[in-house]
């Protein structure tokens, strides 16, 4: 299976710059199993697309402010790109220079203190940060919003409101969940008045989320780690769900990623969700049978990307690229600040098989 499988034409004005002015507004593609034609809603049509006893599950991470700039002591630019963040004042990193800097180097940051080299790890550093404050809440007014690469101007005001769900309660993550970003009070309420519940996973989106695939052949990617937390009482609910013979609905790919990587295999072959907190790099794509969720909820991805072979696999390649070449026919908006879908699995899904958490 090779890269070259999941690619698309997308025209670059199709790429979503800027949210739209209301959170709801978006539009939404429901992709049933073929073969079922395409359907053409918004996203506030979601509480009649499911039914009482359902079950949405969000990703609840919070994005951090984790992009900053500075300078080496030899007059350098540097750009740093936060990953994740340590104890003691410390963060793993992706750094951006003209020459690497190495362990001992001290970088002075525009904001304010600097940030310590103490070692590299691969593409990531290891720095420690000289502040007046703790790192986390430094950044809260230090920091700047790590917008994906696709969206060509630099983050506004605004950004740092709707580049967050408005249930984002765990900070962590350097990218956001995006089909979460649908998501506002009012379609919340009309959920619940619906009879749809609502639970919620951890998941922080790493830095390698905006990092391209360079393995031609699928099976040699390796996916970047990445923390999650599936809580006993989400367990539970997911537990509840299924015995009334309701649904299990996915909001984004992040969500799917965590439930499936804290399934359990039992003796006799059969999967169980259970309580996982920690690190996964589990890569789905086509050949894996998602067992977890029933329906996914999540935005249009970029050609050739893990996220793009994830959902592949839930609904099927041939038939997701068959929704992209509609969406681009119908003018629909794509990536972090785009339009979502609706995706139904597709009826024949064939055997596991995939990298491992």
């Amino acid at each position: 299976m090779k890269k070259s499988d999941f690619h698309f034409d997308l025209p670059a004005e199709l790429i979503a710059q800027a949210p739209l002015a209301e959170r709801s507004a978006s539009r939404l593609l429901v992709v049933p199993p073929a073969p079922a034609a395409f359907d053409d809603r918004g996203v506030r049509d979601l509480p009649a697309l499911l039914q009482p006893g359902d079950l949405l599950v969000f990703n609840d991470t919070r994005v951090i402010p984790a992009r900053l700039f500075g300078q080496k002591a030899t007059g350098g630019r540097v750009e740093i790109l936060i990953e994740r963040l340590l104890a003691d004042n410390e963060a793993r990193a992706q750094i951006g220079a003209s020459k690497s800097p190495k362990p001992g180097g001290r970088i002075a940051l525009d904001a304010g203190g600097e940030a310590e080299v103490l070692g590299r790890d691969g593409e990531f550093y290891h720095l420690r940060f000289h502040l007046d404050e703790g790192l986390e809440s430094w950044l809260l007014h230090a920091g700047r919003l790590p917008l994906p690469p696709y969206i060509q101007r630099e983050p506004g005001v605004d950004d740092r409101e709707r580049y967050q769900t408005v249930f984002a309660k765990e900070v962590g993550a350097v990218a956001a969940p995006t089909a979460g970003l649908h998501f506002d009070e009012a379609l919340l309420q009309a959920l619940r008045d619906r009879g749809v519940e609502s639970g919620h996973v951890t998941l922080h989106v790493g830095a390698g989320t905006f990092q391209p695939m360079r393995a031609d052949d699928v099976r040699d990617h390796r996916m970047h780690s990445e923390w999650l937390n599936v809580g006993a009482e989400l367990v539970a609910q997911v537990r509840r769900t299924r015995e009334r013979g309701g649904r299990v609905v996915a909001v984004g790919t992040t969500v799917v990623r965590a439930l499936e990587s804290a399934m359990r295999t039992h003796a006799d072959g059969t999967r169980e969700l259970q309580p996982f907190a920690g690190e996964t790099r589990i890569f789905i794509f086509p050949g894996y049978r998602i067992r977890s969720v029933d329906a996914l909820v999540t935005n249009f991805h970029l050609p050739e990307s893990t996220l793009l072979m994830l959902v592949s696999a839930f609904a099927g390649r041939e038939r997701i690229l068959a929704a992209y070449r509609h969406a681009v026919e119908q003018r629909y908006r794509f990536f972090s600040y785009g339009d979502a879908m609706l995706l139904w699995p597709q009826s024949d899904a064939p055997g596991d098989a995939a990298h491992a958490p």
